[in-house]
Formats: C-alpha cells, sequence, structure tokens
C-alpha cells in the first residue's frame, strides 16, 4: 500500500518562516511544496473554480511523480447541493483535465446540513467520466445507511474516511480499492497526539493491500500544525509497515533548517 501524503492546500501565509523559508518568494512556494511533498489537495476550486490555464500551469510547475486531489466547486455541493449536477461536473471536469495524468481525485465535501439522497448521489457520480476517482465525504449521519454503501461501491467511490478533533466522524467503510483520508483539527492547538496519528496508520495498513493506494491529507493548517503532523504520520506508516510518499524531514516543517542555512 502505498500511502500518499499531503496537506489540504499550500499557500498559508502562516508557513512563511516555518516550512517555507523567511526570504523564498510566495511565487515559488508550490515549488517548494512539491520539493518535500508528492500529492496536495487543492481548496481553491471549492471557493472559486480556477481557469483551465491555471490547472495546466500547475501541471508545469510540479514534478512527474506529484498528484492533485481537487475538491469540487461548492457551486455543486453547497448550492446546487448536488442537483443537475451535468453541467457543473463537465465544467469542474473539463477545467482539471489541465492536471493532465497528475489529476488523481475529485472531492465531493457535502454540506452538514444536507441529508443523505441516495437519487441525487447517484446522478451526480454519474456525470464523471469513466476511471475518474471520485471521493465522498458526507457530513449528515442519514448517509451512514447499508444503501449508500453499495451506491459508493458501486461507483467505485471511497467513502472519505474523517478525523475531528481525534475521533472518526464516519464510518470507516471501504468502498473502493483506493482509500481517502483527511484530518480536520487535532486536539493540541491543532495539532494531533502522536498515538491517534499511530492508530489511524494501523487502521490504513489493515484496510488496504501493499499494492493499493491511500491518499492522506492534513487539512489543519493553523500554526503549521498540518505539515508537523504529515511528518509524524509518516514515520507511524513506516512503522505500520507501508510505504509513505515524501515527506519535510523534522527541521524542514518546523523551519529549523531555513534558520541554520541563514
Amino acid at each position: 500500500m502505498a500511502v500518499i501524503i499531503g496537506t489540504s492546500g499550500w499557500q498559508y501565509r502562516d508557513w512563511r518562516g516555518a516550512f517555507y523559508p523567511q526570504k523564498l518568494a510566495q511565487r515559488l512556494w508550490l515549488e517548494h511544496y512539491a520539493e518535500h511533498f508528492a500529492t496536495v489537495e487543492s481548496n481553491n476550486a471549492f471557493y472559486r473554480l480556477p481557469e483551465r490555464e491555471t490547472f495546466e500551469k500547475w501541471k508545469q510547475r510540479t514534478p512527474p511523480d506529484f498528484r492533485w486531489a481537487v475538491k469540487a466547486s461548492r457551486f455543486l455541493t453547497h448550492i446546487k447541493r448536488l442537483r443537475e449536477p451535468e453541467e457543473p461536473v463537465g465544467r469542474l471536469m473539463e477545467r482539471a483535465a489541465g492536471l493532465g495524468e497528475k489529476l488523481d481525485t475529485i472531492l465531493l465535501q457535502l454540506p452538514p446540513t444536507l441529508k443523505a439522497d441516495a437519487d441525487l448521489l447517484r446522478e451526480c457520480l454519474a456525470q464523471f467520466p469513466g476511471g475518474t476517482r471520485v471521493a465522498v465525504e458526507p457530513r449528515h449521519e442519514s448517509w451512514w445507511t447499508d444503501d449508500i454503501r453499495a451506491l459508493l461501491e458501486r461507483y467505485g467511490a471511497a467513502l472519505c474516511w474523517a478525523d475531528r478533533d481525534e475521533q472518526p466522524v464516519a464510518p470507516l467503510w471501504r468502498t473502493a480499492d483506493w482509500g481517502y483520508l483527511r484530518f480536520h483539527r487535532g486536539l493540541g492547538d491543532w495539532r494531533y497526539r502522536p498515538e491517534t496519528l499511530r492508530l489511524w496508520a494501523d487502521r490504513l495498513a489493515a484496510t488496504w493491500g501493499a499494492e493499493e493506494d491511500v491518499l492522506v491529507y492534513f487539512n489543519n493548517d493553523p500554526g503549521c500544525a498540518a505539515v508537523i503532523d504529515a511528518v509524524v504520520f509518516a514515520e507511524e506508516v513506516r512503522r505500520a509497515g507501508r510505504v509513505p510518499t515524501r515527506v519535510p524531514t523534522a527541521d524542514q516543517a518546523t523551519g529549523r533548517a531555513w534558520a541554520a542555512a541563514d
């Protein structure tokens, strides 16, 4: 199992002087990020869907092995609430296609007020081109039914595993031959306790085989907690007998490496 580790976004000002060297121009942050991580979950598309040209530039600026997860537009998930999905899904995929083979997954994060509706979800999933990996993150407890699980399995869509306050907020269903895990907020000033990260590494190793992919993103960006936790999590993944993608060293995550260089 390859555990592909990254963060939810890379453009956080408070990462300057920590993960990003103090003197590094912001226009070079993506290149710096991609040197130390092999994937990122782009939240930009959720708030404002970039033009295809932007996705094409991101493809050019990242190395050949880099993977992108793209969070679907809130127009689709929060405004339309999955209704009439053909046009917004088509627009999303046409633009994200600028990433080429580096586009790995589309994330559908549903509003917490959206109750389960199998017909809506089915119609939405049916709009994605064959072979598209789609992860679905429902946030209302009404979704946790056998019918929804079977629907995800039928479309090969991954139920997004999610952690908030160091507790799972979704059932730990395996619905595809790949997985998707998001960390939202730990208990220690956004940071996660090592024992919690260890538990998640063990869960992944017990659920997916050595040849299967799991994408893992840390969304707890304040204070660079996401980067620091990613480093710790990679160590736990190795301990669990699986192979993580590249992450920074502890010194690079906290800025000690750049301070020494200065």
